[in-house]
């Protein structure tokens, strides 16, 4: 380790069995069975700080450990605390939904008044987050890594075409695609998800015409519905390796069923990749089960219980990037070197 840098562990106390007691020592008596408790086992006055956290099944237990392991290290003087979150939770409620909150928000409020200085993370579901925080945040990109497992793990890549499972991923569809000097691909009317327009929050108040608190003169225009087209692939994708891109694969219906949709149009072998692997819930069956080839992601988040349950799915190591950004950030370098090529659209 070097010298100025410190480290912080979260000791986490087994719950004991229902009718049973458990042994605890009597330094321990301030805290109760089941909170979160940090001991920092050295001095951090005056020094530089990283927190690096992934995100466990137990989100919000993960969210907690983060913040009073922050909060520790700023009541006991550290100089800086970068927090490393190469998942950043929280990252798809970015938008007002309805009556609802924007938690993203919300969030970067509690990292800041916490006492983060500084964060790191990974590929943002929205890269406009970064303006809900008052600290720098360092937005690494995982795509040349992803980029480098087309060219070296895919036979023929060449004659592949890079897909968007909805208009909404069309531009980091558009970014691998004019990167590998392949076609792109976008498949339209599936059904909407949840950030469609019409969950926005400009949706609220309803759309019923009420004439009680409105003018009789005035009669405001009410929004046409949307209504969903039939499925369809806009380009061509006849004989040809689909390479599906998107950021974070969750739930894997909607992945399953733009594989389906490609097979029928001809592609004989389809991938799906992303950078934040969360796969929840029957995931791995359902991609076994699939006609999806193989589902590539990076290890900003642990899957290996995963892997064992559907061999389908690869890993692609990204740990390099943050330990140079963590390296420079340190020793103060610019981090201009790890943004190379990158526009403002990517």
């Amino acid at each position: 380790m070097q010298e100025g840098v410190s480290a912080a562990w979260v000791p986490r106390d087994p719950l004991p069995e229902c009718g049973q007691s458990a042994g605890r020592d009597p330094g321990d008596m301030n805290h109760t069975k089941g909170e979160t408790r940090v001991q920092i086992q050295e001095s951090v006055r005056g020094k530089d700080v990283f927190v690096i956290q992934t995100v466990s099944k137990d989100v919000n237990t993960t969210i907690m450990e983060m913040l009073i392991m922050v909060y520790a290290c700023r009541t006991s003087c550290a100089r800086s605390i970068t927090g490393v979150l190469p998942y950043f939770p929280y990252s798809k409620q970015c938008k007002m939904r309805k009556r609802g909150s924007i938690v993203s928000k919300l969030m970067a409020s509690m990292m800041c008044k916490a006492g983060l200085t500084h964060l790191i993370t990974m590929d943002l579901h929205q890269k406009e987050i970064q303006g809900f925080f008052n600290i720098p945040v360092d937005n690494l990109r995982a795509s040349p890594f992803l980029l480098q497992y087309i060219q070296e793990e895919i036979p023929d890549y060449r004659n592949a075409v890079i897909v968007a499972k909805s208009p909404a991923s069309a531009k980091r569809a558009q970014s691998f695609a004019e990167r590998l000097r392949l076609g792109i691909a976008v498949i339209h009317g599936e059904a909407q998800d949840a950030e469609s327009d019409q969950v926005d929050g400009r949706h609220s108040p309803p759309t019923v015409k009420t004439t009680g608190a409105i003018h009789p003169s005035m009669e405001i225009p009410l929004l046409i519905p949307k209504e969903k087209p039939p499925i369809s692939v806009v380009g061509d994708v006849g004989g040809r390796i689909a390479i599906i891109v998107d950021d974070i694969i969750d739930d894997v219906d909607s992945f399953v069923a733009a594989a389906e949709t490609l097979k029928e149009r001809g592609a004989y072998k389809i991938f799906v990749m992303a950078t934040h692997g969360l796969l929840s819930c029957e995931a791995p069956r359902f991609i076994e089960e699939s006609a999806i080839d193989e589902v590539v992601v990076t290890n900003t988040i642990p899957h290996e219980l995963q892997k064992l349950q559907c061999p389908k799915i690869k890993t692609v190591d990204i740990s390099m990037i943050l330990s140079e950004a963590i390296r420079r950030i340190h020793n103060g370098e610019s981090m201009s070197y790890l943004f190379r090529n990158i526009g403002v659209d990517d």
